[in-house]
């Protein structure tokens, strides 16, 4: 069945870099393209960055765009997202699906939480 497993969270202050990963098992990793979603307290989630199944192209939220990069390991059916001059505002739990998340069974893993500090 499809696992989804976030890790590399944690508290940081503004300015901070984290980089956050996403090691994914029981469906062909290497054929479906990815993306990292968040959630804010009270708020919706939302998309944050793409990439491509071959990682060959990656799209970003406007919020994100030039802090944030998104990129994966098709061997290690493992993704990344670095993030580089975090925000306040990028507190939020972080999660990784399939872009988009279609499969049989919804399914989201457990989240990864960063909090920054102002």
């Amino acid at each position: 069945q499809v696992q989804l497993v976030e890790s590399g969270g944690g508290l940081v202050q503004a300015g901070d870099s984290l980089r956050l990963s996403c090691a994914a098992s029981g469906f062909p990793f290497s054929v479906y393209a990815m993306s990292w979603y968040r959630q804010a307290p009270g708020k919706e989630r939302e998309w944050v960055a793409r990439i491509s199944s071959d990682g060959g192209l990656s799209t970003y939220a406007d919020s994100v765009k030039g802090r944030f990069t998104i990129s994966r390991d098709n061997i290690k059916n493992t993704m990344y997202l670095q993030m580089n001059s975090l925000k306040p505002e990028d507190t939020a739990v972080y999660y990784c699906n399939a872009d988009p998340p279609s499969w049989p069974i919804p399914y989201w893993g457990q989240g990864t939480q960063v909090t920054v500090s102002s």
